[in-house]
C-alpha cells in the first residue's frame, strides 16, 4: 500500500469525477500515441540504412518517449523462462487451477515427473499486477513447484460478483491453500503477510489438514509502530473518512466492472511517482541518451521495468479501505484485536507451521522490525522454528527480486522449506 494518498489538490476534485478525467484524457491522448508508436516503427526501418544518422535516432527517441509513458490496465505477460530440473531444461506450462471474479491460482507446472515441494506465493494486491512477481517466481521454480495469486483488475470485475474485502482475502488464501492441498508451503510478499498470517492462524484453529509446513513472510507491513516509514505516517496523517472521500472512485460505463467503488490503480502509480519523481525523470533522460547513443541493453531495460511499472490495476475500495485502516492505522494484529469473521485471530494457534521473516536494510516502504514482530506474535511455536534473515544492501524491492535475492535471500527460503517439507 505505498504512495497511499495521492495529493490534496488532485483530491480537491473528488475521485469520481478524477477517475472520468483521467479516462477521457487517455482516450484522447490514444491517438498521439498510436501516431507516435507508428512513426516509431518506420524509423527503425529507416535506421539500418543510415546507422550513423543522428538525426534519424534522435527523432526515434522523441516517438518513443511519447508512445511508451501511456499507462496500461492489461496484466502483462509472465513470460517464465524454462528452468533447469536434474541437470535438464524444463518448459513451463501455466495453467489455472483455481478461479474466482477476483483471482486466479496460476500453477507454473513443469513438464518432468521430478517431485518437488508444492509452494503458494501470495502477491500483493496492488496497483500493479501479480507478474511484479515474475523474477521471484523464476527464481522458485528451479526447486519448488509454484502456485500464484493472479490478482484481478478491480475494474474488469462485474458488479454481480459482490465486494471485496480483507476477509475475503484471507478467505481466498485458505481456499487455494486447501487447492494445492495437504504439505504445501506459502510465501507472501508485502502486504499480504498480514492476511497469510491470519490464514494459517485460522486454518491452524481449526486444525485444518491444509495448514502449511512453512510460512514465508518477507518485507510485510505486520507492526507498522515499529520504525514507521514515511509510507506508514502517510496513512496515519488523515482519518479513513478522509480516504474513502478522497481516493475513492467509480469505474466508468464502458468497463466490466462499472459503476465497483475502487481505488484507481493511476493515482497509486501517480503517488510512487511523486514520491520519486527525480529519479523517474533521471531514468526518462538516460533512456533518451541510451537509444540515441545505440545502447540496446540498456534500453531494453528500462523498457522492461517501464512497461510493468506503467501497468496498473484497480483495488476494491473496501480491501483498500479496511486495509489501511486494520493494518496501518489501528495496527490490529500486533494489538491482539484482529478478526476473521468475526472471531479474534491468533497466531499463537500456530504450533506446526515454520515461519521465516526476510528484511531489507535499505526498505524505505517496510522499516526493520516490522515483518520480523510476526515471530513474536507466533507464541505457540519454538524457537526453533522461528527464522529470520535481514539482506544488507536492499531495499523493497531488493528483497523479492533481482541479484542480491536470488544470491542471498532465496537459498534462506529453500532451506526453510526443505527443512519444513
Amino acid at each position: 500500500m505505498a504512495g497511499l494518498p495521492f495529493s490534496d489538490v488532485m483530491a480537491s476534485l473528488g475521485t469520481p469525477m478524477l477517475y472520468q478525467l483521467y479516462q477521457a484524457q487517455a482516450e484522447m491522448m490514444a491517438p498521439a500515441r498510436r501516431m507516435a508508436h507508428f512513426f516509431d516503427n518506420v524509423l527503425g526501418q529507416l535506421q539500418p540504412n543510415a546507422p550513423q544518422n543522428r538525426l534519424l535516432r534522435e527523432a526515434s527517441a522523441a516517438m518513443e518517449m511519447i508512445w511508451r509513458t501511456a499507462v496500461t490496465h492489461e496484466r502483462p505477460a509472465f513470460a517464465i523462462k524454462p528452468v533447469v530440473v536434474g541437470n535438464k531444461p524444463v518448459e513451463i506450462v501455466e495453467e489455472v487451477v483455481l478461479d474466482t471474479p477476483f483471482c486466479s491460482l496460476v500453477h507454473f507446472r513443469k513438464e518432468t515427473g521430478v517431485r518437488q515441494p508444492r509452494l503458494l506465493v501470495v502477491a500483493p494486491m496492488s496497483g500493479h499486477f501479480s507478474t511484479l512477481l515474475r523474477n521471484t517466481v523464476q527464481t522458485l521454480l528451479a526447486d519448488h513447484d509454484v502456485f500464484l495469486t493472479d490478482w484481478k483488475n478491480a475494474r474488469d470485475v462485474p458488479l454481480e460478483a459482490g465486494v471485496f474485502g480483507f476477509d475475503d482475502y484471507t478467505d481466498h488464501v485458505i481456499h487455494q491453500l486447501e487447492a494445492i492441498g495437504p504439505g504445501s508451503h506459502v510465501l507472501a510478499v508485502c502486504q499480504p503477510a498480514v492476511p497469510v498470517l491470519a490464514a494459517v492462524s485460522v486454518m491452524a484453529r481449526e486444525g485444518n489438514i491444509a495448514t502449511p509446513r512453512s510460512m514465508t513472510l518477507m518485507a510485510g507491513p505486520i507492526d507498522t509502530r515499529i520504525a514507521a516509514t514515511k509510507v506508514n505516517l502517510l496513512a496515519q496523517q488523515r482519518p479513513i473518512d478522509w480516504f474513502e472521500n478522497n481516493l475513492i472512485g467509480v469505474v466508468p460505463w464502458r468497463f466490466k466492472g462499472a459503476n465497483r467503488r475502487v481505488y484507481p490503480g493511476f493515482m497509486q502509480l501517480s503517488a510512487f511517482i511523486a514520491m520519486n519523481f527525480e529519479r523517474h525523470l533521471r531514468a526518462e533522460v538516460a533512456q533518451r541518451r541510451n537509444i540515441v547513443a545505440g545502447d540496446v541493453a540498456r534500453a531494453d531495460l528500462h523498457r522492461r521495468f517501464y512497461d510493468e511499472y506503467l501497468a496498473v490495476m484497480d483495488l476494491p475500495a473496501e480491501f483498500f479501505l479496511e486495509t489501511v485502516k486494520r493494518i496501518f492505522q489501528d495496527h490490529d494484529l500486533p494489538l491482539g484485536r484482529l478478526t476473521h469473521r468475526g472471531e479474534r485471530v491468533d497466531p499463537g494457534a500456530i504450533t506446526r507451521t515454520t515461519i521465516l521473516t526476510v528484511e531489507g536494510e535499505r526498505d524505505d516502504i517496510c522499516g526493520i522490525g516490522q515483518t520480523m514482530s510476526a515471530l513474536d506474535l507466533c507464541t505457540g511455536l519454538p524457537t526453533t522454528m522461528k527464522n529470520h534473515h535481514l539482506q544488507t544492501g536492499v531495499g523493497h524491492y531488493g528483497v523479492f527480486s533481482g541479484s542480491q535475492w536470488a544470491r542471498e535471500i532465496y537459498p534462506k527460503v529453500r532451506a526453510v522449506i526443505e527443512m519444513s517439507n
